[in-house]
């Protein structure tokens, strides 16, 4: 089977009109217009021209439509004026939703929603095997219950080219009946198999990598933040990494991690990690739970902001949000709150937002702040203590040691089977003992 993108925008620049819906039940995602700004930037990321958008508000999707039976005649109307060639959608449609616009807007043009938007961006921003992996599994994930006899089956995909034209098995190509949809669904779970234990070996071997990096004893600190907020700029910013930055989303998908030595001279290990997005498929984050696993490993986390967003404090919740469903919510975190030269109200931004009170100011382009989040970084890491009781079965050999080499034990118990340390401990630990904790101060 080949291994071109499977959801992929045309190499000519083709003509998109956006539709966004407000779900007065939806309070925590961006407000309506930055979202459809993001998904313009989105498809022009993808390689798309917007040429139109349209919006509505809603308590519930349509059933069929997703959106209103009038409000579908009017863009069919309007995508025909503006000489549309996608008609986008800022949400994930299900299957039925897809059927009945195509059936609805006819054979001109063609249904993409978000989400797939989003696997098209992945697709071409993957340049590792495990990145390119963990793209395909996830688009494989989403086109599986799509699957119609409007596809277009795979056996076309075997002689596409190697570029992203040519490859495209996507909504709106007409393909032949039910017997070949049924040998795709076979193709495809097959496929799927298939990558899902590629991935486990990726897996084991990043635990394996992970597993020698806690042996050495170097903190692991993990940037994480909204797509675009600086991530990368901030890691070229403090190590040199020369990590590629651009003005657009998702630039950067697969992890870098580099060594630096901070403040007093304590080495430590910094990793870049993919940035989040509101209504972040769930197929990516499955697909990238080995990615994910750095972020959840780490023993602080620096939460990159970009201040200058109209929509800042969102972005930081859609983020917090994220952690928590990885499992990531304990970890310790930094607050950065970046660029800074782009914002000049950024003060008062911060002193009124409670969640920013505590945040480092800063500018990653211009190195402004840098020094005063390397001193957090240092005192988070290596002098905040607290004091802590522990019941560690002699299992644990790896965390018994850890205490002992990083903290200042004042009591040892040793029983049976188990072993009570009680002692100032660094805060970055703490997430490592939280199942044998028996209290904490």
């Amino acid at each position: 089977m080949s291994k071109d993108k499977l959801i992929s925008i045309n190499s000519e620049e083709e003509s998109a009109f956006l539709i966004g819906v407000e779900f007065h039940n939806h309070s925590n995602q961006l407000p309506l217009t930055d979202s459809l700004k993001e998904l313009a930037l989105l498809a022009q990321t993808a390689g798309l021209k917007v040429v139109g958008q349209s919006t509505q508000k809603l308590d519930k999707p349509n059933p069929a439509t997703f959106i209103g039976s009038g409000k579908v005649q009017e863009i069919k109307m309007l995508a025909e004026e503006t000489q549309s060639k996608i008609i986008l959608f800022d949400d994930e449609l299900s299957p039925r939703h897809i059927r009945e616009l195509e059936e609805k807007f006819g054979n001109r043009f063609r249904i993409l929603d978000r989400t797939a938007l989003i696997l098209d961006i992945f697709g071409q921003h993957a340049h590792t095997s495990e990145g390119k992996l963990q793209v395909e599994l996830a688009q494989y994930e989403y086109l599986y219950p799509r699957l119609t006899r409007a596809w277009t089956h795979l056996a076309r995909q075997a002689g596409g080219s190697s570029g992203r034209s040519g490859s495209t098995v996507g909504v709106g190509l007409r393909g032949p009946g039910e017997m070949q949809l049924e040998v795709d669904r076979r193709r495809i779970q097959k496929r799927m198999t298939f990558l899902k234990k590629k991935l486990e070996h990726v897996r084991l071997h990043r635990m394996q990598y992970r597993q020698r990096r806690k042996n050495n004893q170097l903190p692991i600190i993990a940037l994480v933040g909204y797509t675009n907020a600086g991530k990368s700029t901030l890691l070229n910013q403090i190590t040199n990494a020369n990590v590629y930055v651009a003005n657009k989303l998702f630039a950067t998908l697969d992890p870098t991690t580099r060594r630096i030595v901070l403040p007093g001279g304590n080495p430590v290990l910094i990793t870049d990690t993919v940035g989040f997005i509101q209504k972040l498929p769930t197929q990516l984050i499955a697909s990238f739970r080995a990615t994910l696993e750095e972020i959840t490993e780490a023993d602080l986390l620096i939460h990159v902001i970009d201040i200058s967003h109209p929509s800042a404090l969102l972005q930081y919740q859609v983020v917090v949000e994220t952690l928590k469903e990885i499992g990531a919510k304990d970890i310790p975190m930094i607050i950065a709150l970046n660029k800074i030269d782009q914002n000049n109200d950024w003060q008062r931004i911060i002193s009124t937002t409670p969640e920013f009170l505590d945040g480092i100011a800063m500018s990653a382009l211009w190195g402004e702040g840098i020094d005063k989040l390397l001193d957090r970084i240092n005192r988070e890491l290596f002098e905040a203590f607290t004091t802590v009781t522990v019941n560690l079965p002699y299992k644990e050999g790896l965390l018994i040691s850890m205490f002992h080499q990083n903290g200042n034990i004042m009591k040892v118990e040793h029983g049976t089977d188990s072993v009570i340390l009680q002692g100032d401990l660094p805060k970055r630990l703490i997430p490592k003992y939280i199942h044998y904790l028996i209290n904490h101060k």
